[in-house]
């Protein structure tokens, strides 16, 4: 059975954006370390590339390495649809988790209305070798806790004091095994945990 993976870029106080969406103020670093860190993730991680943005990472014919499904809200969606771009992940099956958004917003994005926790467990079941990526919001990662398998955390040195925390639910301790670890000279760190 695949896995359903949480990659996301959190902040030292847990947020994954800030009060109106924003996450421009991630930092990166000089342009140096920026480089070396975005090309480590790009070619570890090139499915989470936006499709756009593909070519100018040099990922155009990347094949996906560890995902062929992204799950994602309205929130993380709304940038793209903002920006003109309805179909952000085109090298991915799209599902975005809404009950105000239209269906036929794309083709090739499918607006699931109803249960999340019911898609995910059809997408699970399906025979892939590759995963399924939770890409967020806070609210869709804490409502698909309890069908979350692993966790590949970004983590940037910033206090953001506000905003859009990772998981946003109920009370539900539940407790991830770190994997592996990798530091940056930038300051972030990417943290990949496994479910105990």
């Amino acid at each position: 059975m695949r896995k359903l993976v949480y990659y996301v870029a959190i902040t030292l106080d847990g947020r994954i954006a800030g009060p109106s969406g924003e996450y421009d103020f991630f930092p990166m670093g000089d342009e140096q370390q920026a480089a070396a860190y975005s090309g480590w993730t790009n070619t570890i991680y090139p499915d989470t590339v936006p499709t756009p943005a593909r070519p100018h990472a040099g990922l155009a014919d990347a094949p996906n390495r560890h995902f062929d499904t992204v799950v994602m809200g309205l929130g993380t969606y709304r940038p793209a649809l903002d920006a003109g771009i309805t179909s952000p992940y085109a090298h991915l099956r799209q599902y975005v988790v809404s009950s105000t958004l239209k269906p036929d917003t794309d083709p090739a994005v499918t607006v699931v209305p109803g249960d999340p926790r019911a898609l995910v467990r059809e997408l699970k079941a399906e025979d892939s070798p590759l995963d399924i990526w939770l890409c967020g919001g806070g609210k869709l990662a804490g409502a698909l806790l309890p069908d979350l398998d692993e966790l590949v955390v970004k983590s940037y040195p910033v206090v953001a004091g506000a905003g859009i925390p990772a998981f946003d639910g109920t009370f539900d301790p539940t407790v991830f095994a770190v994997a592996e670890r990798t530091t940056f000279p930038n300051g972030i760190t990417l943290t990949h945990l496994t479910r105990r």
